[in-house]
């Protein structure tokens, strides 16, 4: 079985799950062939049975704008039919569906390739309802051999959403190897950021709106009322000149750390006591159960997957959007509450081992494409199935 994937290589999560999902079938044995704009940022190291393709855009003064849809669906179908390819798995609807389906159409003549579609996020429910888009994602989704979704919550919106009808999606949640992302000394971070023994606050993502980390400035400026604090704010993007705008307009700029775009998160996170994840739109929350399978506690927004993540009072709290003040109060009680912080950092540990293991997961992946080629056709996606070794991956990003 060869298989591609296509994602977006930069910092999000859909393209940690892509490439962490083609790492794990190459260590099962599959050949994985990444082919994208660039290469995977968690693509750091070199991999037994993973390849990487570059999608290369044309340069030329007629085309005003970049033709990276196309481009992609060319690079699509040099690797199927030079790979051999058998799945074409591909991640975020927007383009990369619409190219599966251009780079489909045009090999079908010489060989059968299966389309799996998984969505993540706002490729549903900001970009594809655009009215541009809308009806070029709602095409995609309907004629990929199989959908996925990182949550119920984005399930039921891409069929509310999109009107669909006719095509199952099934939920495969984002996943994490628990053996990497565990509770571990830190590196330091503790004694430069906190070396009076205060309390570390800690929000990672890319710092757009949707995101709102202007919150997480807010929560620290009430929870310094009640207890010493800092906030530790991995990432970068648009909003980040906006949060450090505030840090200094309220007057706790000093107690404000950011430390733009990391490696090595597991020995970061370790070093936190709360993680905060204020969302606005939350398809799932990669970042949240980072966190928790390193055995921090989170407080975050109700919005979207987040509470298919996080228990309410058992592995961290959750708000409503924008309620800054109800979160100082949970992340009080956490700070100040050595016991239930203990309880919390336990459960939340046990919880990522529990329901988000990559092993546990993995499975329903080859599940499904071993369905689409009738192997095992009468395996449900939702079962757990037995990797089987001898199959090739290729991801197309």
């Amino acid at each position: 079985m060869n298989i591609g994937i296509v994602c977006y290589p930069t910092y999000g999560g859909s393209g940690v799950v892509a490439t962490e999902l083609g790492k794990a079938l190459a260590s099962e044995g599959h050949q994985v062939h990444f082919i994208t704009y660039a290469m995977p940022f968690r693509l750091d190291s070199f991999h037994n049975n993973v390849f990487y393709h570059e999608v290369e855009m044309p340069n030329y003064p007629l085309f005003e704008f970049q033709l990276y849809t196309l481009a992609l669906a060319s690079k699509m179908v040099d690797v199927i039919r030079y790979e051999k390819l058998d799945i074409l798995h591909v991640h975020y609807a927007i383009p990369h569906a619409t190219s599966a389906y251009l780079a489909k159409q045009i090999i079908q003549k010489e060989h059968d390739i299966k389309i799996v579609t998984t969505l993540h996020g706002t490729d549903i429910t900001l970009i594809g309802l655009e009215p541009s888009f809308l009806p070029l994602v709602k095409f995609a989704i309907e004629e990929s051999d199989a959908v996925t979704s990182v949550s119920r919550f984005l399930r039921e919106k891409t069929l509310t959403n999109f009107n669909i009808k006719n095509k199952d999606i099934d939920v495969i949640p984002n996943f994490i190897d628990t053996d990497l992302y565990k509770p571990s000394q830190e590196c330091g971070l503790r004694e430069q950021y906190a070396p009076q023994g205060e309390k570390i606050l800690m929000h990672v993502s890319n710092f757009r709106p949707v995101k709102r980390i202007t919150d997480t400035v807010r929560i620290l400026k009430e929870v310094l009322k009640s207890v010493p604090a800092k906030l530790i704010l991995i990432g970068d993007g648009p909003d980040r000149s906006e949060a450090e705008r505030l840090s200094r307009e309220l007057g706790i700029a000093e107690h404000v750390r950011f430390l733009g775009k990391q490696t090595g998160l597991p020995q970061i996170l370790s070093a936190a006591d709360v993680f905060l994840l204020p969302s606005q739109s939350e398809s799932f929350g990669l970042s949240a159960l980072e966190a928790m399978s390193c055995g921090v506690p989170v407080v975050a927004t109700s919005s979207g997957g987040i509470p298919e993540v996080v228990v309410h009072g058992e592995t961290g709290y959750v708000a409503e959007i924008g309620d800054t003040d109800r979160m100082a109060k949970y992340v009080v009680d956490l700070l100040t509450n050595t016991k239930k912080h203990k309880r919390f950092s336990e459960a939340s540990r046990q919880r990522a081992i529990d329901e988000f293991e990559t092993k546990l997961l993995l499975p329903h992946y080859i599940a499904l494409y071993e369905r689409l080629m009738a192997k095992s056709p009468s395996t449900p996606t939702n079962g757990v199935a037995t990797p089987q070794n001898g199959y090739v991956l290729d991801f197309v990003v």
